[in-house]
């Protein structure tokens, strides 16, 4: 018999689809089909395998409707949002506009004695497991560069997001990508390990839980093979004294909120200085109780449900500790609240970080708020995290963020924003959310391996 494995929907919990799985011999033959195909493609001038991947995109940008829809009954985002294109886009276009300037060699002498310079070169077969939260955009932020810089590519989808993967895999070969190049496959947990474990890649991007990274790490053990991880958050908010308030709430809730919670660099804990905490924590509970929850396939609705129930059952059980150890809420349940999937977005007061809601990550719609006396304390309780994504700092003094700023640990520091990929910067992060350098032109270096060339012509 042939095991599947089924993509269950948050919309009203039923089997949206289901694929039959590959057993290790036929995962080996196709990894093995693209790692004997990337020669070939790294041969491919990088002018012309730019050219494949922006007609990927301009074919994903076609079809934009069923990537919203798709998304509605795969993950549960709200159709009014539109998908995931802007993003996916974005991410993917700069990275082809810089690839040649960052791909180009470093000549350090090129004279009638000697040329010496470093070339960049693929690192051969990329292996990328990616989330089910951002689904387009996180396998984006890996698959364009990758290819682009000569590498073959095999993509592992999240369970969630498995029609991500085959529409990515559509548009690619439609574009002229060969389809051993790049690869979208189907497998368990087993077969993944069985195959990092054998060395069959040269270089693995995972995006997930820290449990998850440390799987993929322990799997890849004695191989040498790079592994980059982003992993998981609990990214803070700060608003200072000399904040804009308006702009600090609908900025940081929107971070908090958007997308059920369930992004990577979403605001999970915010700290507010004392002359304007009860003013930022009335008008926060304003802005959440204007958000509607319901199904997401509704123009009305701006707050979907939660990808899969076990996910909204964790976070509601740090709601319910978190209570019962002295926190308010401040959120009546919502009529539409089912107890499953469909989870009430949560503000909590009163909070510390003995509990678990402001210490482990969340990845749901509810968001602790604690008042600081000033940068000193807020920066003491910001580092005060495994973590280290982003932090994001809401006040109108440059002067103060070059201070502040250095002394955050995190991979990404923002003032006046949050919950933002540029993908002109590094994405990388620090602690337990990982080690690794996305997109940028830090991104090709770590998809491609430096070569050195010394040539002594006489």
């Amino acid at each position: 018999m042939t095991d599947t494995v089924k993509l269950i929907s948050p919309v009203d919990g039923s089997t949206y689809l289901e694929r039959e799985l590959l057993d290790e011999g036929a995962a080996r033959a196709a990894v093995e089909a693209a790692r004997a195909a990337q020669p070939e493609w790294a041969a491919t001038p990088i002018a012309d395998r730019i050219a494949m991947v922006r007609k990927a995109v301009a074919i994903i940008g076609e079809q934009t409707d069923r990537m919203t829809e798709e998304l509605a009954w795969q993950m549960g985002r709200p159709i009014r949002y539109g998908g995931e294109f802007g993003g996916f886009q974005e991410r993917a276009l700069y990275m082809a506009d810089i690839a040649e300037q960052a791909l180009a060699p470093i000549v350090i002498e090129d004279s009638a004695a000697f040329t010496r310079k470093i070339t960049r070169e693929p690192h051969g077969l990329v292996y990328v497991i990616a989330p089910w939260n951002y689904p387009y955009m996180t396998a984006i932020n890996t698959v364009a560069p990758a290819l682009i810089a000569g590498n073959a590519v095999v993509l592992k989808h999240a369970v969630q997001t498995l029609k991500v993967g085959e529409h990515l895999a559509e548009a690619f070969h439609a574009a002229g990508v060969p389809a051993d190049v790049f690869q979208n496959i189907v497998i368990n947990h087993a077969v993944s390990s069985a195959l990092l474990a054998d060395g069959l890649f040269n270089f693995i991007n995972f995006t997930g839980s820290v449990r998850g990274g440390r799987e993929v790490e322990r799997d890849a053990a004695g191989t040498f093979t790079p592994v980059a991880t982003e992993l998981g958050g609990k990214d803070p908010g700060y608003v200072r004294a000399d904040a804009e308030l308006d702009a600090a709430v609908d900025g940081l809730m929107d971070g908090a909120m958007f997308n059920a919670g369930q992004c990577c660099c979403g605001i999970e804990r915010i700290y507010v200085h004392e002359s304007l905490y009860d003013a930022f924590v009335e008008k926060a509970v304003a802005w959440v109780k204007g958000q509607k929850l319901g199904n997401p396939l509704d123009p009305e609705t701006t707050l979907g449900p939660m990808a899969n129930v076990r996910f909204a059952g964790t976070v509601r059980a740090q709601i319910e500790f978190a209570v019962a150890e002295g926190a308010t809420a401040h959120i009546p349940t919502l009529p539409e609240d089912d107890g499953g999937a469909y989870l009430t977005p949560q503000i909590l007061t009163g909070v510390t970080h003995d509990m678990e809601v402001m210490r482990e990550e969340s990845f749901g719609p509810v968001v602790g708020i604690m008042p600081v006396s000033g940068d000193e304390e807020a920066i003491a309780l910001m580092n005060d995290c495994k973590y280290g994504l982003t932090a994001a700092v809401f006040t109108k003094d440059a002067a103060a963020m070059e201070v502040i700023a250095p002394q955050l640990q995190t991979g990404t520091v923002f003032m006046n924003r949050c919950d933002y990929l540029d993908p002109a910067l590094c994405w990388t992060g620090c602690k337990d959310t990982g080690h690794g350098a996305g997109l940028s032109v830090l991104g090709f270096q770590a998809l491609t391996r430096p070569k050195s060339h010394h040539y002594r012509k006489s």
